[in-house]
């Protein structure tokens, strides 16, 4: 059977507070980028429980996801390995809550508050072109609600092939 395209699916978390954005500073094959807190969706999770996971990885903050921003397709090809990805990325806004004394993820150098500007200004360092689209549909209003998302019972289940 000849190999099956599938792509990566991320998600990302759209946080705002007080006009500010919550980004992370990351080490990268390309270099320090910065990013929303996001990452990839495991096995035996929702999307939601995977941006709640990924934000209090990358940022030690709760993440309460309110509602869906977007779903945005995107390929990378890596420069430096020649490495091709599509990614598939949920975005979610939400509410920002405790934060925690606890280390950040391997390669997460900090967590970091930004203004729109600031975010504007620094574009040529983004992990990618979606970090800015988020942040401009978020200020746009563009929100669905996240009953549109359904993960069915048997995504928890481990099953046993051994």
């Amino acid at each position: 059977m000849p190999d099956v395209w599938k792509p990566s699916v991320t998600v990302a978390a759209i946080i705002e507070r007080d006009g500010l954005f919550l980004l992370v500073e990351e080490e990268t094959s390309e270099g320090i980028r910065f990013n929303q807190p996001a990452g990839h969706l495991d096995p035996h999770e929702s999307l939601e429980q995977a941006v709640v996971r990924e934000t209090l990885e990358e940022t030690a903050h709760d993440f309460t996801p309110t509602a869906l921003v977007g779903m945005y397709m995107s390929r990378y090809v890596s420069a430096r390995t020649g490495h091709d990805v599509t990614y598939l990325s949920f975005s979610f806004c939400g509410e920002v809550g405790a934060k925690y004394d606890q280390p950040l993820d391997a390669g997460i150098l900090r967590a970091v508050w930004m203004s729109y500007d600031e975010l504007v200004a620094c574009k040529d360092k983004h992990r990618s072109p979606s970090v800015l689209q988020r942040v401009i549909d978020y200020l746009d209003g563009k929100r669905a609600p996240l009953s549109l998302l359904q993960t069915d019972p048997s995504v928890y289940e481990v099953i046993n092939n051994g």
